[in-house]
């Protein structure tokens, strides 16, 4: 339980922190003066690939643990517009709403049913782990 706590206030802190630089660059920068400016760079160009592949990799656990399509589509959306900030809230949610289960948090609607395919899996004294 404990580690449930620290990651909760992690992911919680990250989301703060990206709504905190968000708001920064949004009220002291000219996103797109400045975004011209990044991808006239090289090394400005890798930095947006590396941060998209980054978010398209987040949203690729989603597409796996969502069931709902709706879901699915409304969050890479999210994810691809607001960027970091909407993928650590959406962990911080679903660590909230896993109740601590690794299982639940990592699969989602997958869960239940790698219960059933691996019903050991769980007990770390099980001969068959």
């Amino acid at each position: 339980m404990q580690a449930n706590r620290f990651f909760s206030f992690y992911l919680a802190l990250l989301f703060v922190v990206m709504c905190a630089i968000l708001a920064y660059g949004f009220t002291q920068g000219d996103f797109w003066a400045e975004g011209s400016i990044l991808t006239g760079m090289p090394w400005g160009i890798v930095s947006l690939v590396d941060v998209y592949v980054g978010f398209l990799l987040f949203c690729a656990w989603i597409w796996y643990r969502e069931s709902s399509l709706l879901a699915k589509v409304g969050l890479t959306l999210a994810i691809l517009l607001g960027g970091n900030a909407v993928s650590a809230l959406y962990a911080w949610i679903t660590l909230l709403r896993s109740g601590g289960d690794l299982q639940a948090f990592f699969l989602g609607a997958h869960a239940s049913s790698e219960r059933k395919a691996f019903p050991h899996s769980e007990d770390p004294s099980s001969p068959n782990r």
